[in-house]
């Protein structure tokens, strides 16, 4: 297969689902409505609350739910073959992940800006809210923790990522503050802004740091502990102090890590040299249900919903912006994984560690995860990327730094966001236990912060977390069945069709929940303790759930039969 008939085609697709099957939710199930008054505005407090432009509010929505799930799932899953993991993304991020991130997006607006798991407690009941929020704050709890490694290994791997990633941070507050207290035009200053970032690159491509190691601590540990530090701050900061605009810097740096990858597709057009099949590969779990949790944030995430519902449903300023925000954003994240799949299963083909070819691709993808990690799986994304890019006429050093610093700027944004929606998620669960105290924003932030680094060194290396990542991806889906969840109640109560999210909801549930239990006879199987006591606190706070709001739906749908029998 050719990696240019791949791309056109899911490019393809993608616009045409946007044009029929988005437009129809938006207008026959969700009904926008563009003269209602959204949260951004109702409840406008210019921190967390705040109108905001469609542009930027997709800068920071779009970068806010990539961050590397999209790099690091596709780039795993393609041992099973690439056709598997193509079916996957397209089918999953259409009907699935965009409705799922649409939709939780759509009833936050409706529900005062509130969180999937806050505004449980109107759709579904009181106790549904407590069991919701618990779900999260563990799902948020390992995403800080892990981002803050993912980071620390992209800068390990590509060093020359460290100074455009931090100069990233006075641009964007410069961003921030000619925007809003200059009132400048988003979109030439966004230009001008971008256009600093990539010369900060150059500088970055020639002048690597590496972090040596410290006080006792190796590199790992100390930029974990930097980043953590890093998050609290970032996400305690107004939202269109920084937020906002380095999203926005972000979301035009996809576009054009996007763009040039498009083109050194375009120009190099490489040979698919991934089998596309390999339905047992070494060492690897089956393929069934496991690429349903393997690929998260490039077909359907939990976390998207926390995003949607959490702060772009603060900021969103119209209704009919949820369209190209919720829906369209989760497309965009589809391409990107394609992206991804065709630099893992081709651009790799073009030099890998002095291999080309088939040779290449079997080097990295002999056995389950490659043998060496989570550097490894980063490594072939922008290896893979770079070959390409470099087709372009960019030298490679500097392909390289624009794909290392694309990686860990995606990651930091997500690590801050995450950060700050668990801060939401404390609050929501102090005011719903009657601990107002401990919802004021640094004692929440402190929470989540703290929380997150006696995970990370809980065995004192600072990697405690990576412990945590295969169960990240069960516990992240399950998370996304149970937004469904919530949503489809909600269409419910409205008299509304909710078969678009009642189906998406009953095959996420089953396959993750399936995913879950094979996770828990490997962790028992192994004395992985605390594998095993998280992941069966998780299922049993899912199960519990679950019967709540089967109760619900059966009175819901009990009370329209009984007043159609009338």
């Amino acid at each position: 297969m050719n990696s240019l008939v791949l791309a056109i085609g899911a490019a393809v697709l993608y616009v045409v689902a946007y044009h029929t099957y988005g437009k129809y939710l938006a207008r026959k199930i969700f009904k926008l409505d563009p003269q209602a008054v959204c949260p951004s505005s109702a409840l406008q407090d210019d921190v967390d609350f705040v109108p905001t432009e469609k542009p930027i509010l997709f800068g920071h929505h779009f970068t806010s739910i990539a961050g590397t799930g999209p790099i690091v799932g596709p780039a795993v899953a393609i041992i099973w073959g690439w056709v598997p993991a193509m079916i996957w993304i397209l089918v999953g991020s259409i009907f699935m992940g965009a409705v799922h991130d649409f939709g939780a997006l759509v009833v936050s607006l409706r529900k005062q800006g509130r969180s999937i798991g806050d505004l449980a407690a109107d759709v579904v009941n009181k106790r549904v809210r407590i069991l919701f929020l618990l779900i999260i704050f563990l799902e948020l709890l390992i995403v800080v923790a892990i981002f803050g490694v993912v980071i620390a290994v992209a800068f390990l791997i590509c060093p020359q990522a460290v100074i455009p990633v931090f100069l990233e941070i006075p641009i964007a507050i410069w961003l921030g503050y000619m925007i809003y207290k200059k009132g400048g035009n988003h979109t030439v200053l966004g230009i001008v802004a971008v256009v600093i970032m990539y010369l900060t690159v150059i500088l970055g491509a020639y002048v690597p740091l590496k972090m040596p190691a410290m006080f006792g601590l190796n590199p790992i540990a100390l930029w974990v502990i930097i980043l953590l530090v890093y998050a609290y701050i970032a996400s305690t900061l107004p939202v269109q102090t920084l937020l906002q605009p380095r999203d926005y810097i972000n979301g035009h740096q996809l576009f054009v890590a996007l763009a040039l990858l498009a083109l050194g597709i375009i120009i190099a057009h490489p040979t698919m040299v991934a089998p596309a099949a390999n339905l047992s590969p070494k060492g690897a779990p089956p393929i069934w249900p496991m690429i349903f949790v393997i690929i998260a944030c490039g077909a359907i995430s939990g976390f998207h919903s926390l995003v949607s519902s959490g702060t772009s449903g603060k900021q969103c300023k119209t209704e009919p912006d949820a369209l190209p925000i919720g829906y369209g954003g989760m497309l965009l994240e589809g391409m990107l994984a394609t992206f991804v799949v065709i630099a893992c299963g081709a651009g790799i083909a073009l030099g890998f560690k002095d291999l080309t070819g088939v040779a290449a691709f079997n080097h990295h993808y002999g056995s389950w995860i490659g043998g060496t990690g989570l550097g490894n799986r980063l490594s072939a994304f922008i290896v893979g990327s770079a070959n390409m890019i470099a087709a372009v006429g960019i030298p490679t050093k500097i392909a390289l730094t624009i794909m290392g610093v694309f990686v860990a700027s995606f990651a930091a944004t997500t690590m801050d966001t995450a950060t700050r929606l668990q801060r939401y998620v404390v609050a929501e669960l102090a005011t719903a236990i009657g601990v107002p105290a401990v919802a004021k924003k640094h004692p929440a932030t402190l929470i989540a912060v703290i929380t997150a680094f006696f995970l990370a060194f809980y065995n004192g290396s600072g990697k405690g977390a990576l412990t945590l990542w295969p169960l990240f991806g069960a516990t992240n889906q399950l998370l996304a069945g149970l937004a469904l969840l919530v949503v489809t109640i909600y269409l419910a109560r409205k008299k509304v069709s909710a078969l678009v999210t009642g189906i998406p909801m009953v095959f996420m549930i089953f396959m993750t929940g399936w995913a879950m239990l094979i996770n828990l006879q490997s962790y028992y199987a192994g004395s992985k303790w605390l594998l095993f006591c998280i992941g069966l606190a998780t299922v049993l706070l899912e199960i519990w759930m679950i019967i709540e709001s089967v109760i619900i739906l059966k009175e819901v749908f009990g009370t329209e039969s009984a007043a159609l029998a009338e």
